[in-house]
């Protein structure tokens, strides 16, 4: 009984080793034992293992592609200090943002001429109403209020073209006007705001940031 088990044994490890050998054929590797991983990969060709200064430079570059431009505004002269203030929870780095100031367009104006006295401004509502004109009110700047405006422009050849489609009508004293440039609008910009910069800003208080960060907005050079 005793032989039977000791040559049982012998022939088991005699049997182990043989496999343990390669002797019944190659061993299966262990990153070789689930061959669907190397089946399921997409072109295995095209990927290609950095160096480490390589790769860094990889991952900066794919982070300024992400980036887009985002801004806060508009604010006033007297307000744009404390909104600058609530830029530093955002902990951006000196050069990150800009303070953009934005001239709104210039506007002209097919206008009546000031009317100072109630009894002449209602002769002149009287008239335009005659001729089916639509107008409204001025009252500012004191320089031409009170007058009465009947169309607005964004250019003096397009308030000239107006006054002189209404030369047929015989209304006194209207002519072409620019209002007084208003202050600028100020911006915050953050040109290139890469996704943890993004969240950042967007995580900043709304009401101190008329609003918030939200994408830049399209203008036109200045001048």
């Amino acid at each position: 009984m005793l032989r039977t088990l000791a040559a049982a044994l012998l022939l088991a490890n005699l049997l182990f080793f043989a496999w343990a050998q390669g002797w019944f054929g190659a061993l299966p590797r262990a990153s070789e034992r689930e061959p669907e991983r190397v089946a399921a990969q997409v072109r295995p060709e095209s990927v290609t293992v950095l160096p480490a200064k390589a790769a860094s430079a990889a991952v900066s570059a794919a982070r300024a592609a992400a980036a887009v431009c985002l801004e806060a505004g508009p604010f006033i002269e007297t307000g744009i200090a404390a909104a600058e203030a609530a830029l530093a929870p955002a902990q951006l780095a000196e050069g990150r943002w800009a303070r953009e100031s934005v001239w709104p367009p210039p506007a002209w104006l097919v206008y009546t001429g000031s009317v100072a006295d109630a009894a002449s401004r209602r002769a002149r509502e009287a008239e335009l109403r005659k001729y089916k004109l639509a107008f409204e009110t001025l009252d500012s700047p004191a320089a031409l209020a009170p007058g009465l405006v009947l169309s607005r422009h964004a250019t003096q050849a397009q308030a000239e073209a107006a006054l002189a489609a209404l030369a047929g009508q015989t209304i006194k004293g209207l002519r072409v006007v620019a209002l007084p440039a208003p202050p600028p609008q100020l911006w915050l910009r953050v040109a290139h705001a890469d996704g943890p910069t993004q969240a950042r800003l967007r995580a900043l208080p709304g009401a101190a940031l008329a609003g918030g960060f939200r994408p830049c907005a399209a203008r036109p050079p200045p001048g």
